[in-house]
């Protein structure tokens, strides 16, 4: 059982409380520490009487103030709404051209049209719009659906291969697949995926490219051109294939991918975004985009 001390030399009893013969002095609390623990204490007293402070169920302590930060938020943001009205109403009546020709709607579109982006589409297409496999990049000069502002603000509309009405494409109708559905057999395949090499500048078989340009332009020039420069500069339109002449390859331009390709097909598609977003927030978007580098 602990015992109280009274220490020799300071003359102030012990806590009782002893560890390897060390005691410990029963001193009192500083007295500023106890003062300001008297206001700290009184301080929130005043709090709970005038400010919200205790949970009651579903409900709280309202004080007399009636104060409520979600209130003052709601408050807030209204005023954030209000202010922007007028912008976002100029850009609901003004097409996407128009936007881009006005100083200050321009501005307004650029900052909420980062914020959209990043929200949305940042995911699949990049922070920077810089693409990834499989999904386009949209800050250079390849458009398969066109890439003025119009354009952009249409795919972003009615989306790619999509359940819509004005999609682009067909809904959920991709590229052929060539192989798997017995369209071109592997010898041919083979020497399609040589032809598009040699178009590039890459290795490929002589004698297989005679042959592969026999098939491609039996089989692939109706949607990539007859120079595989795509089918928007073919005047392809609604067609979405893109040019086979280039270094920027969605799905990777090598042997191997370029087999795959043709072999299984590809069925890239987009949402309908005007299912989720309002006409503002998608030429906000279409006008960003536009921005990002690879507009024409």
């Amino acid at each position: 059982m602990a015992q109280n001390y009274k220490d020799e030399l300071s003359g102030v009893e012990t806590t009782g409380h002893e560890w390897d013969g060390l005691r410990e002095l029963n001193n009192p609390l500083p007295k500023w520490w106890l003062y300001l623990f008297y206001v700290c204490i009184a301080w929130s007293l005043v709090y709970y009487v005038f400010y919200p402070a205790w949970p009651l169920g579903k409900t709280y302590t309202k004080g007399i103030l009636g104060y409520s930060q979600r209130e003052e938020l709601d408050l807030k943001m209204a005023e954030a709404k209000a202010g922007q009205a007028k912008y976002l109403t100029a850009i609901a009546a003004m097409s996407v051209d128009e936007i881009q020709k006005d100083k200050d709607l321009l501005g307004f579109a650029m900052a909420g049209g980062r914020s959209y982006f990043n929200e949305n589409c940042a995911a699949c297409h990049g922070a920077g719009g810089q693409g990834a496999k499989g999904f386009p990049t949209l800050a250079d000069d390849v458009w398969l659906w066109g890439g003025s502002s119009a354009d952009i603000y249409k795919t972003i509309q009615h989306g790619i291969r999509a359940e819509d009405g004005d999609t682009r494409g067909v809904p959920n109708i991709g590229m052929t697949a060539f192989g798997k559905d017995g369209i071109l057999n592997r010898d041919q395949i083979d020497q399609v995926t040589d032809y598009v090499l040699s178009l590039n500048g890459k290795p490929a078989d002589a004698g297989k490219v005679a042959k592969g340009k026999t098939v491609y332009d039996e089989n692939c020039a109706a949607c990539h051109g007859d120079a595989a420069q795509g089918s928007v500069a073919a005047g392809l339109d609604g067609v979405g294939a893109p040019p086979l002449k280039q270094a920027n390859w969605l799905y990777g331009g090598d042997k191997a991918a370029l087999t795959d390709s043709v072999y299984n097909g590809r069925a890239g598609m987009m949402p309908a975004w005007s299912k989720r977003l309002d006409d503002a927030t998608i030429k906000s978007l279409a006008v960003y985009v536009h921005n990002l580098g690879g507009g024409k």
